[in-house]
């Protein structure tokens, strides 16, 4: 019997944070849970970010993965923006790495081509792909997303040095 790891896949955002649970058995991918963290958008950054960083510590508490993975920052021609995202993005790095978890980094790119076939899918072809390998999920946007980070953390762990993969 293969061993089983469970993943947990995180689309970092400020306003919206995905996040999605998958078990893999050999081959095999199976949905566990999925879903989308909403910061309070009124309350102060540091506040939002405490929020996210609870939130994920809650997940992890709840599902007790094994691995996670996250998605890379993209530079954006907005660079407060950007700077942003990366708090959040920090923020929920954080909690799964102060658990002890090895966390993964994955350009958008490679997590697209992973899971759609080009680097270039939109999110509504990423959602029907997630669809399709994680038969019975009807995950969309944020959700589907972290997901799709998920499974190509499931293709690509074996070769990636937890931390950083390109």
């Amino acid at each position: 019997m293969a061993l089983s790891v469970r993943i947990l896949g995180i689309d970092p955002g400020l306003r919206r944070m995905g996040w999605g649970m998958i078990r893999v058995e050999g081959s095999r991918l199976s949905a566990i849970a999925h879903g989308v963290v909403t910061p309070p958008t009124s309350a102060p950054l540091s506040q939002r970010l405490t929020h996210i960083f609870n939130a994920v510590g809650d997940l992890v508490r709840e599902h007790a993965p094994d691995e996670a993975a996250i998605e890379e920052a993209f530079m954006a021609n907005n660079a407060a923006s950007a700077l942003k995202l990366g708090h959040a993005r920090a923020a929920a790095l954080l909690a799964p790495a102060q658990a002890g978890l090895p966390v993964a980094e994955y350009a958008a790119r490679l997590v697209k081509k992973s899971v759609v076939g080009t680097g270039a899918a939109d999110k509504a072809q990423v959602a029907a792909m997630v669809g399709i390998l994680l038969p019975g999920t009807k995950a969309t946007a944020d959700a589907a997303d972290a997901l799709a980070i998920a499974v190509c953390h499931a293709h690509h762990r074996r070769s990636a040095s937890l931390g950083s993969a390109a």
